[in-house]
């Protein structure tokens, strides 16, 4: 990265004890961050160290940018907004130190709003992606004080402490609700219920009565083609056995006379023997054919039994498939769907008589396990509101009060059967009221430090992006303290607007925005002694006057 050449301002930075080289948490922290074409910048490769790390600038210079960008590591939604002007294509990269290793994460967005996400180089989903990120990386946005005033999120601060009975009264909500849902599913379906019913036993009835079998059709119209034409089939026997056996002249008499023709020769000639056989042969073959045809001749009438049934029986499989086919097999196929519907109603005409009674054992079993999450809420309640309080008043509140409140509600939820909210007041004589009714900003924004210092982020790195808005004097030394105090046991990145808490830090760097070649260009940079005390000057007087320095030095080697 470039950096502006400048000559040193005079005096020179006060000697402060040499600030230690800050090493990560032992799980592993954000080594440096790559960022291409992200907004107004082209191209930033940050260096990162463990500790506590500042981020300032001039308002507009692009602060929140690397926080925007490691929210897209983070899953956040990919606005292709976020593209630099004139360029196709957004990419962000990670690299994490584990142990001894180097582990990557990256998201890269094109301008049609397709990405590609990458763990270690390996292209994994979104969801992967994030459910990575979210183990080593917690970013505490400048809304993030703001969520403090829903409710749920102030009763999931509650019931983090209580995760064990928190899922086991869900579960046993769940279990209760589909139980109910069923049952009530079943009540209002009755009537329906027993019109498929009656349906359902009509069709699998005329399906099984009549018992179609795969492939008979076939083998029934060929019988049905030939009784419905044995007077043909007769005749034609008939005028057979005339030309064979019954004429004046016929195949079996000129055969036989060939028999006979042939004996003579037959006796000195091998060849004509042979013949001889072959005649008699054939003529046993003739006469055997002209049994037959003889049985088929005197057989011209049709039985009408049996052409009835074959008429029948194709006839009552032709209605099955015009009303369940278009063929056998799906007769057979929709006989079985019918049977198992059947089988279904049938078991929910019984389980509904014993169903109530599941449902209410259930809703009882919920309502115990809800009993028993209140009374593990409250067990915690307390010590979690005066872990939080201690930190709150050393963060300038020295008369805040705060306390969880839980309010039984009307009928149990999916979160509990009591509503909790949290309670508060920054000034003495005041009565506690809902966090989100009392609490001004700058209170809310220390709240929210209160609660990542007590809970923590189970996360080695975690990001604040200007969470000390509304605050100043005396509560942003304190915030910029428990910043400090945070950052000795994980990787803390802070961007921030308040001298005081930059002052503060392990490590410095200034957001700048310039134009270059035309173009609006936001680079990033580590200040050196020099720079930093000029810088946090700036912050607190807008200018780098003499008595604005002296100020500087002044925070800088408290």
């Amino acid at each position: 990265m470039t950096r502006k050449a400048r000559t040193p301002h005079p005096p020179a930075v006060p000697q402060t004890a040499p600030q230690p080289q800050q090493v990560f948490p032992s799980g592993g922290g954000l080594a440096r961050l790559e960022v291409r074409n992200l907004a107004t910048i082209p191209a930033l490769t940050l260096e990162l160290r463990g500790g506590f790390s500042a981020f300032t600038g001039e308002t507009g210079a692009g602060k929140s940018i690397i926080v925007d960008a490691l929210g897209l590591l983070l899953g956040a939604r990919a606005n292709t907004d976020l593209i630099r002007t004139g360029e196709d294509a957004l990419l962000v990269t990670g690299f994490w130190e584990q142990q001894s290793d180097e582990f990557s994460a990256s998201r890269r967005v094109t301008t049609q709003g397709r990405g590609t996400a990458r763990l270690d180089g390996e292209v994994v989903s979104v969801r992967e992606l994030q459910e990575w990120a979210t183990t080593h990386l917690t970013i505490h946005w400048q809304h993030s004080a703001v969520s403090l005033l829903t409710p749920a999120n102030q009763r999931d601060l509650l019931d983090r402490q209580v995760a064990a009975e928190s899922g086991a009264y869900r579960a046993a909500y769940r279990a209760w609700q589909e139980a109910a849902a069923r049952l009530d599913a079943l009540r209002t379906g009755e009537r329906e219920r027993a019109r498929q019913l009656d349906l359902l036993t009509f069709q699998a009835r005329e399906i099984a009565e009549i018992a179609p079998q795969p492939g008979e059709e076939e083998p029934l119209s060929t019988d049905l083609t030939r009784l419905a034409n044995l007077d043909t089939i007769a005749q034609g026997a008939a005028g057979a056995l005339e030309l064979l056996s019954d004429g004046e002249v016929s195949a079996t008499g000129l055969i036989a006379e060939a028999v006979r023709a042939l004996n003579a020769g037959a006796k000195y000639d091998e060849t004509s023997a042979g013949l001889q056989r072959d005649l008699r042969e054939a003529l046993d073959a003739v006469q055997a054919i002209v049994g037959e045809l003889r049985g088929t001749a005197e057989d011209s009438a049709p039985d009408p039994e049996e052409l009835a049934r074959v008429e029948a029986r194709l006839s009552a499989l032709g209605k099955l498939r015009a009303k369940y086919g278009p063929t056998l097999e799906d007769v057979l196929a929709f006989q079985e769907s019918v049977n198992a519907e059947l089988a279904a109603l049938e078991r929910d005409e019984h389980d509904a008589g014993t169903l109530e009674a599941d449902v209410n054992a259930l809703k009882a079993a919920a309502l115990a396990a809800g009993k028993a999450l209140d009374a593990a809420r409250t067990r915690t309640a307390a010590p979690l509101a005066a872990s939080l309080l201690a930190v709150i008043r050393e963060l300038g509140m020295p008369h805040a009060r705060l306390e969880f409140r839980l309010s039984p509600l009307p009928t149990p939820v999916l979160s509990g059967i009591s509503d909790v909210l949290l309670y508060f007041t920054a000034n003495p004589g005041e009565d506690l009221a809902p966090l989100a009714d009392v609490a001004s900003g700058g209170e809310l924004s220390r709240v929210m430090l209160a609660i990542s210092t007590v809970l923590g982020a189970d996360t080695p790195t975690v990001i604040f992006d200007e969470v000390d808005a509304g605050i100043g004097g005396s509560a942003a030394l304190a915030v910029a303290a428990q910043l400090s105090g945070l950052a000795a046991s994980r990787q803390v990145l802070v961007v921030t607007h308040l001298a005081q808490i930059a002052a503060r830090a392990d490590q410095h760097y200034k957001v700048e925005k310039h134009v270059e070649g035309g173009r609006t260009v936001s680079r990033v940079r580590l200040l050196n002694p020099q720079e930093r005390l000029e810088e946090i000057a700036r912050m607190m007087s807008g200018n780098t006057s003499d008595a604005a320095l002296t100020h500087a030095r002044e925070l800088l080697s408290r």
